[in-house]
């Protein structure tokens, strides 16, 4: 709360691979070929309001669980850079990268 007051806040997907979790066709056939449609159309209504999944990645679980290993408090952060729900990608994926590192950095 104390980072994000103007922020999107939403909650992340950890996609246990590179490509086929998280859409991208290779070479084989793509397990769950409807995975990222059933990812954006998750909703769970809770007492505190509704609950839906607004991002995906691939390390953020990792990180969470070493820290709590090391005992750390941890707190994550993703630059918005891609929406394979439909096909659009930043131009400026690297300035927006740098941005949110920057901001972050001038916020601790």
């Amino acid at each position: 709360e104390q980072l994000a007051a103007d922020l999107l806040i939403g909650n992340t997907v950890t996609c246990p691979g590179f490509y086929g979790p998280q859409g991208r066709r290779l070479r084989l056939d793509l397990r769950q070929p409807d995975y990222i449609e059933r990812l954006q159309s998750f909703r769970h209504e809770s007492p505190e309001g509704d609950f839906r999944l607004s991002n995906f990645e691939m390390e953020t679980a990792g990180y969470y669980a070493l820290g709590q290993l090391l005992g750390h408090e941890v707190l994550s952060l993703n630059a918005i850079v891609a929406n394979r729900a439909t096909g659009e990608f930043a131009k400026d994926a690297g300035d927006i990268v740098d941005r949110m590192i920057a901001r972050t950095l001038a916020l601790l």
